[in-house]
Order: C-alpha cells, then sequence, then structure tokens
C-alpha cells in the first residue's frame, strides 16, 4: 500500500477531511492550483512516508495554511520501525517554522482500515428499555 492509499485512509478514516485538495493560488495573470493531501475544518494536512520525496511537506502544509487560513499538519507514516534521518530533519524543520508534526506507522493506518466498520455503529443500550 503507498502513499496515496494511506493518506486517503488517514485522511478520511481518521482526521474525517477531504482527501485530495486542490487550492487555487494566482501569479500575475496566471492562476494555478496546489494539491494538498487533505483538508478538515480546521487544519490543512500534508502526508508523507519515511522517505526523501516527503523532505518538502513542511513547505507544502505551509503554502496550503496561507491559503486557506488553516493550521498546517504533517502527518508522517513511518514504515520501518525506526526514527531516521528524514523523519528527523522534518521533525526540526517542522518545529522551527510552527508546524504541528504527528507519526503514525504503516500497520497502524492498515488495521485502522480494516476495524473502521466497528467504529461507524452507534452504540447501542446494553439494557433497552
Amino acid at each position: 500500500m503507498g502513499e496515496v492509499h494511506l493518506s486517503a485512509i488517514i485522511c478520511s478514516l481518521m482526521l474525517g477531511g477531504e482527501p485530495e485538495v486542490r487550492l487555487p493560488f494566482s501569479v500575475g495573470y496566471d492562476v494555478n492550483t496546489v494539491r494538498i493531501d487533505c483538508a478538515t475544518d480546521d487544519a490543512v494536512v500534508e502526508v508523507g512516508l519515511d522517505k526523501r520525496s516527503s523532505l518538502d511537506s513542511v513547505q507544502q502544509a505551509l503554502f496550503a495554511a496561507h491559503l486557506t487560513g488553516k493550521k498546517p499538519v504533517i502527518y508522517l507514516v513511518d514504515t520501518d520501525g525506526r526514527i531516521g534521518k528524514y523523519e528527523t530533519r522534518i521533525r526540526a524543520a517542522a518545529g522551527l517554522a510552527g508546524v504541528e508534526f504527528k507519526t503514525v506507522t504503516r500497520d497502524f493506518v492498515i488495521r485502522w482500515q480494516m476495524t473502521s466498520w466497528l467504529r461507524s455503529y452507534a452504540p447501542v443500550a446494553a439494557n433497552p428499555s
């Protein structure tokens, strides 16, 4: 399961947000868009794996926050069970920039998806009247 799938699970099932949101912005006469992995009511969330490709997560979260006025958040998915050089770099940059940083293991995200149906039912009274 890759980054796109894990991001969709985190966004929709864990955070209750909207995945893959495009945000428009203009530069001179040109209208451009930037995509954020997840938008909730109060935050824009960038999701990445603990790989080199996630080094731009802080910039992406900050720019999306600039466009929306929402809080920037980064979710980093741990795929190897250890804190490596990319997690260390991203956590440090996020801390300096004031971006909320969270980690979650790949296995946890998959288990969350597999058991989501257990959380979708209304509670039943133990002794209905």
